[in-house]
């Protein structure tokens, strides 16, 4: 059984599986949780990459529903399965690649910028000598 903390950071490497899928950061996300799951294992690597391929598809043709579920699920099965070593070794790995992908909330510009939101709303920005 695992604890509870553990049981979070399965749901969140689940919910950044789903997140990721199908934006500018799922090949890096991708290759290294795959990796990260492989645990050394070149075959076992492969095997995660093929379904993380597989669930990227899902995302993107919009059968998604559920992939966060999924990927909770075969992380909770897998630490459960290790040995209590290596599941805080694998426990810390996952932790990192999640903290480094999800870590940053909000928007990164390098550049001028704007946003509105609302209902409705019309805004139309210019940055650089009037026309």
């Amino acid at each position: 059984m695992l604890d509870e903390a553990t049981l979070a950071l399965a749901a969140s490497v689940g919910t950044a599986v789903a997140q990721a899928a199908g934006t500018d950061a799922w090949a890096a996300f991708r290759a290294r949780l795959a990796r990260t799951l492989g645990r050394g294992d070149a075959e076992r690597e492969a095997a995660q990459g093929e379904r993380l391929d597989r669930t990227a598809d899902d995302v993107t043709a919009g059968r998604g529903e559920g992939a966060d579920a999924v990927w909770r699920t075969r992380t909770e099965d897998l630490l459960e399965d290790l040995a209590p070593p290596e599941r805080a070794a694998l426990k810390a790995q996952l932790k990192a690649l999640v903290g480094e992908f999800t870590g940053a909330n909000g928007y990164l510009f390098l550049g001028d910028a704007a946003i509105q939101n609302g209902n409705g709303n019309i805004q139309v920005n210019r940055f650089g000598p009037r026309p």
